[in-house]
């Protein structure tokens, strides 16, 4: 009897409940659009990941800047999206990297030198260094994938706004014309 109350226990236990406590990460799969010319109204080509190199050629129309992606592709992009400094997703490598030599270069020392406390110190500053700048390079990713995100909502909740207004005037304009008084023919027997 015992074992029946488990199975059916172990049955009913939410899936979230088994769940909870696992350590998760939020996935940083920010992208935007190329288009086939200078607007939104353009066809899509493909999509391109925060951060990747492109190539700006000189033609601008209104906000947006015609390209070439790394894979190669010509498109338009928003101009407000292209920036001259290296991106985070470029910087989080490099930063990590120096992180996990700066770490390799304090377990040598350690090993290698006991006596040696004044290199340590400063193996273990450029190690905090180096903590901060990747804290910081990942505060300041998680702030522009938060931003772009805020800038997408936006874009939908004015076009849904757009398409409200448009569907408005189109009701009002139909019982406009519902009322209108209709034209009478003139008799034929009159001036």
């Amino acid at each position: 009897m015992l074992r029946i109350l488990a199975l059916v226990g172990l049955i009913f236990l939410s899936p979230s409940l088994l769940a909870a406590g696992q350590t998760r990460y939020i996935s940083d799969e920010v992208y935007l659009f190329l288009h086939g010319g200078p607007g939104t109204q353009y066809r899509i080509l493909g999509s391109i990941e925060a951060g990747q190199e492109i190539s700006v050629l000189n033609e601008t129309e209104g906000d947006f800047s015609k390209i070439i992606d790394h894979k190669g592709r010509e498109g338009w992009i928003e101009t407000k999206m292209i920036s001259a400094q290296k991106s985070l997703r470029m910087q989080l490598p490099e930063v990590q990297a120096q992180l996990a030599e700066a770490k390799e270069e304090l377990a040598q020392t350690v090993d290698s030198s006991e006596n040696n406390v004044q290199e340590l110190h400063k193996i273990k500053a450029q190690l905090t260094e180096t903590e901060k700048a990747l804290q910081q390079a990942s505060e300041e990713r998680d702030r522009a994938t938060h931003k772009l995100a805020s800038i997408q909502h936006n874009e939908r909740f004015e076009m849904w706004k757009e398409g409200a207004i448009i569907a408005g005037i189109g009701i009002l304009v139909g019982i406009f014309l519902v009322y209108l008084p209709r034209p009478r023919r003139k008799k034929k027997n009159s001036w």
